[in-house]
C-alpha cells in the first residue's frame, strides 16, 4: 500500500465495496493504524474537487476521485489494489484535494 494507489474498500454505509484512493504519505504507513482515503465514483460532476478518471486509468468505467468525502480508515480494511495514479493524475490530485481545503 503507498500514497497514490487505488484500493477496494468496504465502507460501513452504505454496505458496498467501493475504490478509493490513498492519500496518506508513504513515510506515514509504518507509525499509523489507519489512513487517509478518497473515495471514487461513478457520479461525475466536473467540478474542482474531483478528479476525473477513464479506464485508461484503469478502472472498470469512468468515475471521479471525489475529494469533498475524505475519511480516515483502518489499513487493516484497505482491500486489494485495483490500480495506482498516474504521476498526471496524483499532480491534479493535488491540485483538487487543495481546492477541497480551501488553499
Amino acid at each position: 500500500m503507498k500514497h497514490g494507489d487505488i484500493h477496494w474498500y468496504r465502507f460501513s454505509q452504505p454496505d458496498k465495496k467501493w475504490p478509493v484512493v490513498i492519500l496518506t504519505r508513504d513515510s506515514a504507513f509504518e507509525w499509523l493504524s489507519e489512513v487517509t482515503v478518497a473515495p471514487i465514483t461513478s457520479i461525475i460532476r466536473d467540478i474542482p474537487s474531483e478528479v476525473a478518471l477513464t479506464t485508461a486509468d484503469g478502472l472498470p468505467k469512468a468515475c471521479a476521485i471525489n475529494f469533498d468525502h475524505l475519511q480516515t480508515v483502518s489499513k487493516s480494511k484497505i482491500g486489494p489494489r485495483i490500480t495506482s495514479l498516474s504521476p498526471k493524475r496524483l499532480a491534479d490530485a493535488r491540485i483538487a484535494y487543495l481546492f477541497t481545503l480551501g488553499f
